[in-house]
């Protein structure tokens, strides 16, 4: 009888990716594409914040435009006010009739000095006339200064006011931004953590591999010695003239020294 043995089955198990990622850094693209996502919205916050900023300053340089309009036209009506006083004054004092010399004073005098006293007059009439004008009455610059000085008063406020604005939204701003590269440190770090603990898997995995690559090497060199040795004693015996024996199948999981010894077996209880 000859012996023959079959060589076992040997499924390698399939190890599949759960997840794409990447072939370049090994990351899986649904963690990339968060990632992605959220750093796009932190982008779109850091826009609006940087046009809500910038819509700030262009009302706080309308606001000191405004602010200087309004005091230039209050400095134009004081100008106008002075001006038109001035003028009253000088009407006013044109006007007036010129005072002589009173005649029971000047009757009694000499004629050499009654036209001195004349020119005298004269000379003083003259010099009243031709003197600068008179400064403006008290009452109208008084009412003027209360009403420039609460004008003034007001525009302090609000300039003060949007000064807070202004700071208050310069700190909401640094705040976001200090915020929004905290968040963006924290993701980087998680996308890397993440990162690091897939290529630690995949290595683990390729190294699972390797060892199981070579657990079915070593299965095969061994199958073939054991084919080899099988070849030659059949071919042994077919020199002494002994009988082949039958073909023993050979159970699943069972290796083949076992069904050899079987088949070994049978052949000594046959003889």
């Amino acid at each position: 009888m000859v012996m023959t043995a079959t060589a076992p089955t040997i499924t390698t198990p399939d190890i599949q990716m759960s997840q794409p990622c990447c072939p370049n850094c090994g990351t899986a693209l649904p963690l990339l594409l968060q990632a992605q996502r959220q750093i796009s919205d932190l982008q779109s916050q850091v826009r609006l914040l940087n046009e809500k900023a910038s819509a700030a300053v262009d009302r706080w340089a309308d606001y000191e435009d405004e602010l200087a309009r309004l005091r230039s036209t209050l400095e134009n009506n004081n100008s106008h006010q002075q001006l038109q006083q001035r003028q009253s004054t000088s009407t006013t004092a044109s006007s007036a009739p010129p005072t002589t010399a009173s005649p029971s004073r000047t009757s009694f005098l000499p004629s050499s000095l009654h036209s001195n006293t004349n020119t005298s007059v004269t000379n003083r009439i003259s010099a009243l006339l031709s003197s600068p004008p008179r400064k403006p009455l008290p009452t109208a610059p008084q009412v003027l200064g209360v009403g420039q000085d609460a004008t003034t008063e007001d525009l302090l406020t609000a300039l003060s006011r949007e000064q807070y604005l202004r700071k208050e939204a310069e700190g909401r701003l640094s705040e976001t931004s200090r915020e929004v590269e905290d968040l963006s440190v924290s993701l980087f770090e998680q996308a890397n953590e993440m990162v690091a603990t897939e290529r630690r898997e995949r290595a683990r995995l390729e190294e699972r591999v390797e060892v199981l690559e070579r657990r079915e090497w070593e299965k095969k060199e061994r199958l073939e010695r054991l084919e080899g040795a099988v070849g030659r004693i059949e071919a042994g015996r077919r020199v002494l003239g002994e009988p082949v024996p039958v073909p023993v199948p050979v159970a699943r999981g069972e290796g083949v020294e076992e069904g050899a010894r079987r088949g070994e077996g049978r052949d000594d209880g046959a003889a």
